[in-house]
């Protein structure tokens, strides 16, 4: 498997031979000093370039890059917008384990939008036609206070959503139940686990995609009980894991509550929980909801 050091030199060698590429630049992970680093860390690199038209037409140049076991080409889904003159990418997978997503960019479009991502590293400009960018940071990444309406509204979404999780394990209908779990109520879960690790941290982290980072700011405990909210193909263990979901969720949200000063509406959390409660025990002939 090729190292970091050798797919730099092969992204700045082969810019520097080609006169339609004028700049390169990288962002992701590994632009990031509080990423963990792995084997699985892919190179997200971006070729500032003249016209994107000629590398999309002749896309064989690719091949540049090594032997390609798989890839994808994102900008040409049907059901998804491009702007192909201005932003194209490859995602491609190599034969000797390496990771590349690789994009062709317009000059204009590279301008106006280097800085949106601020985990951008510029690694060659050929003749200086891009801005300067401050070093690249995360801090877009981090943790947000949240405000009192906005910690209002997660706990309001997560309280009511759990009535959909209640019909739908009643019913039976695991498919439902896992998208809604997992989609809507979990999110809201996620949000309020990151405000917790903010409260601890100043909001100076980020917990990460999907809150992939938690295990670093939680205690053992806590984290595993988040995990074991996570459920697999039977009912009776789905009904379970929504039940520590909703311990998990009501425990941390009044802790948050309590740090940020503001106020949680335990009555409504008390009245959802004990509807979950009572649809859990409610019988499968039943004609009545109460």
């Amino acid at each position: 498997m090729r190292n970091e050091s050798t797919m730099y030199q092969l992204f700045t060698d082969i810019a520097s031979k080609d006169s339609r590429i004028l700049a390169v630049y990288m962002n992701g992970s590994r632009t990031n000093i509080h990423a963990p680093k792995d084997i699985f860390q892919d190179y997200d690199i971006v070729f500032v370039v003249t016209e994107t038209k000629p590398f999309i037409e002749a896309s064989n140049w690719i091949q540049q890059f090594g032997t390609i076991l798989y890839m994808q080409y994102p900008d040409e889904s049907p059901d998804y917008p491009s702007d192909k003159e201005n932003f194209y990418g490859w995602l491609m997978q190599f034969d000797d384990g390496v990771r590349v997503d690789l994009h062709v960019e317009s000059l204009t479009h590279a301008r106006e939008h280097i800085g949106d991502d601020r985990l951008c590293r510029i690694l060659l400009d050929k003749e200086h036609v891009l801005p300067e960018i401050a070093e690249a940071t995360d801090a877009d990444y981090h943790v947000k206070k949240p405000s009192q309406e906005q910690f209002h509204a997660c706990t309001n979404e997560f309280w009511w959503c759990s009535n959909n999780l209640a019909k739908g394990l009643w019913r039976e209908e695991l498919p439902y139940v896992q998208d809604m779990a997992n989609f809507i109520v979990r999110k809201e879960l996620e949000k309020m686990l990151a405000w917790n690790v903010g409260l601890k941290t100043d909001f100076t982290v980020s917990v990460g995609k999907s809150a992939k980072y938690l295990y670093k700011w939680i205690c053992k405990e806590e984290y595993e009980n988040y995990l074991n909210t996570y459920f697999g193909g039977t009912i009776e263990g789905a009904w379970k894991a929504v039940f520590l979901m909703c311990d998990l969720f009501d425990r941390v949200s009044r802790q948050v509550a309590e740090g940020l000063g503001y106020l949680y509406h335990e009555e409504e959390a008390k009245a959802a929980r004990g509807f979950l409660e009572h649809v859990y025990r409610l019988p499968k002939d039943a004609q009545e909801i109460f």
